[in-house]
C-alpha cells in the first residue's frame, strides 16, 4: 500500500517588511486514491466519505461535489495535454479529523504507469472560502523531484500578501519522508518561504489514535494557528491587502510551462 501518514512540521518565514517566522507540528496524509475503499474497509479510525476520528471525502477536493475524483484529474491532466495512462494519483493534505475540515494547500502527485511524476496539482485554499488550483507540468514530459516548479500568482491567499508574485515550488519523492517547500517573489525579490515535511508512518488504527490524540483535529489547529499569525502581523502593522476578487479559471492549466532543473 503507498498511502501513509506523514507526521513533521510546517514552516513559514516572512522577509519583509517585518521579520516574521514559526513552525508547528503537523501530520498529513498521503492518500492513493485507488486505495481509499481498501483504508476504509480496514482502517477503523479512517473514514472515506463518511463521519470518523479521520475521514476523507471527495466533496472536499476537486470539484468539490461529491463525485469520484479520478475522472476529475483526468480530464483536467488531458486540457493540458497529459495522459497518465492508468498511473496512479496521490494526494497530500489535511484529513477531516472529528468534523473539522480546512485544507491550506494539497498536492496532488500524479504518475503514468511507469511510475514516473508527469504534474503535480497545488490546490490552495484560503480563509474566506475561496479555492484555486495550479497545474505543474511541462506538456506531458516526465519530470524530476529535483526541479523547480514555477506558477505565477493569480489568486488571492493572504491579506497581508499582494499579488502579482510569482511562486517557486520543490517537491521531494515522498517516501519515507517528504517535504513541499514554496518560494514566493514579489516585485522582483523575495517575500515568503514556506515549506511542509514530515517522516512517513504506516495508516493504521493506532497512529491515528495517537495523532488525534497529540494534535487534536488538524484542520482546527492549523486555522487557529493561522489566525493567531494574521494576529502577529496585525500588531506589527503590516499593510493589509483587500481581496481583488477570484480569478476567472478554477485551474491554471499551464503555469508557463515554467519548469527549470538545476
Amino acid at each position: 500500500m503507498e498511502s501513509r501518514v506523514f507526521e513533521g512540521q510546517v514552516a513559514h518565514e516572512r522577509s519583509r517588511p517585518v521579520r516574521n517566522r514559526f513552525r508547528y507540528r503537523v501530520y498529513l496524509l498521503y492518500l492513493d486514491l485507488a486505495e481509499l475503499d481498501e483504508l476504509d474497509h480496514t482502517v477503523k479510525r479512517f473514514r472515506y466519505n463518511r463521519p470518523g476520528w479521520v475521514s476523507f471525502y471527495d466533496r472536499d477536493h476537486g470539484p468539490r461535489d461529491g463525485t469520484p475524483l479520478r475522472p476529475w484529474i483526468d480530464a483536467l491532466l488531458g486540457k493540458a495535454g497529459i495522459d497518465l495512462d492508468g498511473g496512479p494519483v496521490r494526494l497530500l493534505s489535511f484529513p477531516r479529523s472529528i468534523g473539522f475540515r480546512f485544507f491550506p494547500a494539497s498536492f496532488w502527485y500524479c504518475f503514468s504507469a511507469e511510475d514516473e511524476l508527469l504534474a503535480v496539482l497545488a490546490e490552495v485554499h484560503n480563509t474566506f472560502g475561496g479555492q484555486h488550483n495550479y497545474l505543474l507540468h511541462r506538456g506531458g514530459e516526465p519530470m524530476g523531484f529535483s526541479d523547480d516548479l514555477f506558477a505565477y500568482k493569480v489568486f488571492h491567499v493572504s491579506p497581508f500578501i499582494p499579488m502579482g508574485g510569482k511562486y517557486r515550488f520543490r517537491f521531494t519523492a515522498p517516501g519515507d519522508a517528504v517535504s513541499v517547500s514554496i518560494h514566493e517573489d514579489v516585485e522582483g525579490s523575495p517575500l515568503l518561504t514556506a515549506g511542509v515535511s514530515g517522516r512517513a508512518r504506516a495508516i493504521d488504527d493506532p497512529t491515528l489514535r495517537q495523532l488525534v490524540w497529540r494534535y487534536g483535529p488538524m484542520p482546527l489547529r492549523a486555522w487557529l494557528l493561522i489566525h493567531f499569525q494574521a494576529i502577529r502581523l496585525a500588531l506589527k502593522r503590516v499593510r493589509f491587502y483587500s481581496d481583488p476578487g477570484m480569478p476567472e479559471e478554477e485551474t491554471t492549466l499551464d503555469s508557463q510551462n515554467s519548469l527549470r532543473s538545476d
